[in-house]
């Protein structure tokens, strides 16, 4: 599926779901979580329904996922930052 070529340069540590996850330092969180073999980043409100990354771009939101905190954001449009703990989101959180 999606796999790294070569080990970061400039590794930090994030956290998903407690799991952490190592990325290169100022990469995109989607491209980080794709690459740790995270495919499903949250549910839809009514089915349940698996979402993932489509776009990588920002336009199709689905890949909004929990940051800090903050719902709604969109994972590949947020970079890796150290120690940020993100949440796979149910739905379209209410802001």
């Amino acid at each position: 599926m999606f796999a790294r070529l070569s080990p970061p340069e400039r590794p930090v540590s994030f956290f998903f779901e407690g799991r952490e996850i190592v990325a290169e330092e100022g990469s995109m969180l989607a491209a980080s979580l794709l690459a740790a073999g995270v495919t499903t980043f949250r549910q839809t409100a009514v089915s349940g329904a698996p979402r993932g990354p489509y776009c990588m771009m920002g336009v199709c939101f689905e890949c909004l996922v929990t940051v800090d905190g903050r719902s709604n954001q969109q994972a590949c449009m947020v970079r890796v930052a150290p120690g940020m703990r993100v949440e796979r989101q149910s739905g379209a959180a209410a802001p």
